[in-house]
């Protein structure tokens, strides 16, 4: 079981980015602690503060062929996560 499942890439979160603040879709059952480990291990940083959150989600409804399509999105996790002053996490892979 992979702690970290992706990074999560929006125009909120590259803003957040230029404070040292980073998004990552994580496992629902894993804690701050684990969470940290996995992004210093993982990218070679120095991790200061991680923030959690439960994303709930939500009910959608489409119509397809004269009917009603109900369904749900998927209820995620996400951390958001600080690094120390100077560092830098390369997630866009600019060289």
């Amino acid at each position: 079981m992979s702690v970290l499942k992706r990074p999560i890439v929006t125009e909120k979160v590259a803003g957040l980015n230029s404070q040292g603040k980073y998004a990552f879709e994580v496992d629902l059952k894993a804690n701050k602690i684990e969470i940290k480990k996995a992004v210093e291990q993982l990218y070679g940083v120095n991790v200061k503060q991680v923030n959690t959150m439960r994303v709930i989600g939500k009910s959608k409804t489409r119509s397809s062929r004269g009917r009603f399509v109900t369904g749900r999105t998927s209820t995620y996790k996400k951390a958001i996560v600080t690094v120390a002053e100077g560092e830098i996490i390369d997630i866009y892979g600019e060289a």
